[in-house]
């Protein structure tokens, strides 16, 4: 697979460290060409440096290694090269105090697909810091890491949920890509949990097989999860 990375930063170079391994052929696309270069020295492989544009231009998949205030501008100057492209999004809008920055409008990934709409989207690798997916591979108590993907495009999906794979994880299903809001509020609970709180995030949950209630009957799997107003 040909994989394009937009940025140089954390999340670039632990992601595609693992997708060099796997014998995919990466470029490193950095405003910054020292940078670019000394990442894809890093990484070493197929990898090579070039311009943000050469990068989109290269990739099948084009992960999105950017600062949420960035993305959506950086997306919009290369939308013509990204035509038809898979546009893989790991970015958390999430400010000072722990605060969801989009609230009020579309999710990160949302507008990186209004950005360009002629690109497959797929929200996923939000909800680790850079470092557990630099882990080879990441896997807790005997159980690989599960990672979230959102999308709309089922070709795309299948790339990504490979591209999981080859990280050492598990893909999950989390639905179309107006579902991708809610992985990066769930971001901005576990780091406000994580970092502000010093809490184990995972511990606020309950196994799967209590999720549901005693009672597994299809009319009741979820009775429990909603309050109704009378």
């Amino acid at each position: 697979m040909r994989i394009g990375v937009l940025g140089t930063g954390n999340m670039a170079d632990a992601l595609a460290t693992h997708w060099v391994r796997a014998g995919h052929d990466v470029v490193i696309g950095g405003r910054d060409v020292r940078k670019a270069e000394r990442l894809a020295t890093r990484l070493g492989g197929s990898a090579k440096p070039a311009s943000p544009r050469a990068a989109a231009e290269f990739g099948q998949v084009v992960l999105a290694a950017l600062p949420f205030g960035a993305g959506a501008s950086v997306v919009r100057e290369l939308r013509a090269v990204l035509d038809g492209k898979v546009l893989l999004d790991c970015s958390n809008p999430v400010g000072p105090g722990f605060r969801l920055l989009t609230q009020s409008g579309l999710s990160a990934a949302q507008r990186l697909a209004a950005a360009a709409p002629g690109t497959h989207v797929v929200k996923a690798f939000n909800l680790c810091h850079g470092d557990v997916w630099r882990m080879t591979p990441p896997v807790f108590d005997g159980r690989p890491l599960a990672v979230p993907v959102c999308g709309d495009d089922e070709t795309a999906l299948a790339l990504v949920h490979q591209l999981v794979r080859q990280v050492g994880c598990e893909p999950v299903v989390g639905g179309g890509l107006e579902r991708a809001g809610l992985l990066e509020a769930t971001a901005a609970l576990f780091i406000g949990l994580w970092v502000g709180e010093g809490a184990d995030a995972q511990a606020i949950a309950p196994p799967l097989a209590y999720a549901a209630g005693p009672g597994h009957e299809e009319s009741d799997e979820t009775k429990g999860f909603f309050v109704r107003s009378s």
